[in-house]
């Protein structure tokens, strides 16, 4: 089976003022294209320092994570930034839209950075905005929009560069279950129809039975649940 994301002998510890907590004592994981993997433990136990290893966003202190065989952390920060650009697409809880810009612009960051062409990419930008139902709010800031349209704006500035890898972070979490019901189907569905792998952090039931595979995180290790 070829693997798209491999993680290796994650550690992670954090130095605080009266005690040292270690996070991740050895992580390891390996995803696949296309499929989808639950992450799901109890709070505190290191599910979205786990995240933002794989995808690049915080250096482990020891181990390493591979996106299609390349070791991420061997990179430049700016290699490590342009390949999390390209491949990697991610979905906040709190959704992490820049108030100044409009629906358009948030959703067309992750090709800037990359330097697409702009027309092919605000054309890619409003499609996807469609497919999420936004066609008619392209034009509004953030703070125009519900919580729900706001991740919706966040799920297509996800998948704006095509990335072979999601990474969802409890995506439902700030939103009503009506609201997050459909906020699934959307993440789910995009990541089906375009065969993107998914890992997802999550709480909810409901959203790990949709996974092909569910792990529990629980001291410091990755652990089928």
């Amino acid at each position: 089976m070829d693997t798209l994301l491999t993680a290796v002998g994650l550690h992670k510890t954090y130095v605080l003022p009266h005690k040292t907590v270690r996070v991740l004592q050895g992580a390891a994981l390996a995803v696949a294209p296309g499929e989808r993997v639950a992450i799901v433990g109890r709070s505190g136990t290191g599910k979205s320092t786990l995240l933002h290893l794989l995808g690049g966003i915080d250096r482990p202190d020891a181990g390493d994570v591979s996106i299609d065989g390349k070791p991420i952390y061997a990179l430049s920060s700016r290699e490590r930034s342009r390949l999390r650009a390209e491949r990697i697409g991610f979905v906040f809880q709190s959704y992490h839209l820049l108030p100044e810009m409009d629906v358009v612009e948030n959703v067309l960051l992750p090709a800037l950075a990359i330097g697409a062409h702009c027309g092919r990419a605000k054309a890619r930008a409003l499609a996807l905005l469609a497919r999420v139902g936004l066609s008619d709010r392209t034009s509004h800031t953030p703070l125009e929009l519900s919580g729900g349209e706001q991740q919706r704006v966040a799920l297509a500035r996800a998948f704006m560069n095509n990335p072979g890898l999601l990474l969802a972070d409890e995506p439902t979490g700030n939103l009503d279950h009506d609201t997050g019901a459909q906020i699934l189907e959307m993440l789910f569905g995009l990541a089906q129809e375009d065969r993107h792998a998914l890992v997802v952090v999550t709480h909810a039931p409901e959203v790990a039975a949709r996974c092909h595979r569910v792990l529990r995180l629980e001291n410091g290790l990755l652990v089928p649940a």
